[in-house]
């Protein structure tokens, strides 16, 4: 236990003195938002893909689809690293870095503004971006509570409030630039620990070879028919698992945290390289963790502490921690401790930063506070993630369902909302705003009356459609409702940006300062 409390002390000491060093470095809001868009590769890749894996996919998803789908689970982080991270690096990467710099845009919310020339969509996306913010940021809390409880047994309550003040200190004082600088330390963190705990895992089963086929003579009631699906190649549910793959990968695409980590890339070879970084991370921390989530059928047994003795029912985001537990040494936990807590608190970081940032610049800044200096809009962005951190602990500390369901509903809906008018106004100059209002509100109807009606038996299902919905609106909307001419010149005038000259045209480079 000594040593567990020393590892989580020194852990938090570094990230508390980062965020000192890195207040020295924000002179203005673009320095607190952006780290003055000069964030090189590695910075960039790691606190994209730290932003991307946290306590959700490493307790809740990990655990829920493990058991739902076998080793076919690992398809998930396959997918999180090609699509999720790779292609959106090569796809949005540049042009997003270009045309939000030449906008002058900080925030997603601002790039809907000034692509569209609408205050009304900015104000718009920034309470869907705050909205849906929230419940992401609960089940981030959730998951670390579980481990916490695993390795120190501190209340759930405790956890939840520390790792909130924490996460707000080293935000306050240095923002971008002091998240991105924790990001890397906890994303070497985070390679290190989940190497350790699938090799413990599969050696407490005997190996690779004796897990497999241990799990190919699992069976449940469910595959009766199915015998050895669980150590298939896709696993009961293929079409189930895609929905996943498609949700969890493709939405990335359109969260405004992650996708503001290209607005502060630094270079085109920050670009290239970040490319190859971020895709071996999301393989290693993403793939290994629904690899890990695929033998858990294994600890399932007589008596398992996840299983309802009574029901049957399944608490998928107790199956990782059972795991953990009869596995790892206590040493060894602990580490695995500071691997989520690291996973979450970058996640955490992101979201507040975005969330702050956005109110602050999209919604408060001269719709309700005018005439707002540098100085002053620091101190708001401050004082509203000290609220937005209030709120979602208040949330998080009676959360309203599992893990898996909070994150499918943020990101279906955020994602649904956004993906397809982000994306379509990079490259196409046709997007109305027409067509960004109907992804907007498409994306909203369905994910949140899916919660009402249940037209869909899991928000991930929703959340994924909602996502391909809004690719299908937005272009189909645009043609039928067409911009005016007006509109088409102001276009025009904005996609100029990719055809300056430095050695070559910024959509195939950017200039190296």
């Amino acid at each position: 236990m000594l040593v567990k409390i020393l590892i989580l002390v020194v852990f938090f000491a570094v990230m508390i003195s980062v965020g000192v060093s890195a207040k020295k470095k924000v002179t203005g809001v673009n320095d607190f938002v952006l780290g003055g868009r000069k964030i090189g590769p590695w910075m960039a890749a790691f606190s994209f893909g730290t932003s991307y894996f946290s306590a959700v996919i490493f307790v809740g998803y990990a655990g829920q689809f493990g058991w739902k789908f076998g080793i076919a689970s690992t398809w998930i982080g396959i997918g999180n690293a090609l699509i999720g991270s790779m292609l959106a690096w090569v796809i949005l990467g540049r042009r997003t870095r270009v045309m939000t710099n030449h906008l002058s845009s900080s925030t997603m919310p601002d790039f809907f503004g000034k692509r569209y020339d609408s205050k009304a969509l900015k104000i718009a996306a920034s309470i869907i971006a705050f909205v849906f913010l929230i419940p992401y940021t609960a089940s981030v809390y959730n998951g670390l509570s579980k481990l916490f409880a695993l390795a120190f047994d501190i209340p759930y309550s405790a956890v939840v409030i520390g790792m909130a003040v924490l996460t707000g200190v080293y935000v306050i004082l240095g923002g971008y630039m002091a998240s991105s600088m924790n990001d890397f330390i906890q994303g070497m963190i985070m390679l290190i620990g989940i190497i350790a705990v699938i090799a413990s895992v599969l050696a407490g089963q005997g190996g690779f070879t004796e897990a497999i086929k241990a799990l190919s003579n699992v069976q449940a009631p469910e595959t009766a028919s199915q015998p050895g699906v669980f150590a298939s190649f896709f696993g009961p549910d293929p079409a189930g698992l895609l929905s996943v793959v498609i949700l969890t990968s493709l939405g990335t695409w359109g969260l405004p945290q992650m996708v503001q980590k290209f607005y502060a890339i630094k270079s085109e070879k920050a670009i290239k390289t970040g490319t190859i970084v971020s895709t071996f991370f999301a393989i290693i921390i993403g793939g290994g963790s629904y690899f890990m989530g695929g033998f858990g059928r294994l600890f399932g047994g007589e008596g398992a502490s996840f299983i309802n003795a009574e029901t049957g029912a399944v608490a998928y985001d107790g199956i990782v921690p059972a795991m953990l537990q009869s596995s790892l040494s206590d040493i060894l936990i602990g580490v695995v401790v500071v691997l989520v807590l690291s996973a979450s608190m970058s996640t955490l970081s992101a979201l507040v930063l975005t969330s702050s940032s956005t109110l602050t610049l999209d919604l408060l800044k001269d719709n309700v506070i005018k005439n707002m200096d540098q100085k002053k809009q620091l101190l708001i962005m401050r004082i509203m993630i000290v609220f937005f951190v209030v709120v979602s602990v208040v949330i998080a500390l009676d959360p309203p369902t599992a893990i898996a369901q909070l994150m499918g509903i943020s990101w279906g809906a955020l994602a649904g909302a956004f993906l397809a008018p982000f994306l379509y106004g990079l490259y196409w100059k046709k997007v109305t705003r027409p067509a960004v209002w109907a992804s907007f509100i498409a994306s909203v109807v369905l994910t949140v009356g899916n919660l009402f009606f249940k037209f869909f038996d899991s928000p991930i299902v929703a959340g994924a459609l909602a996502m391909i919905a809004g690719l299908i609106i937005v272009p189909v909307v645009s043609i039928i409702t067409k911009n005016p001419q007006k509109d088409i010149n102001r276009v025009d005038n904005i996609f100029e940006c990719y055809n300056e000259n430095i050695t070559v045209k910024k959509a195939n480079r950017l200039s190296a300062d």
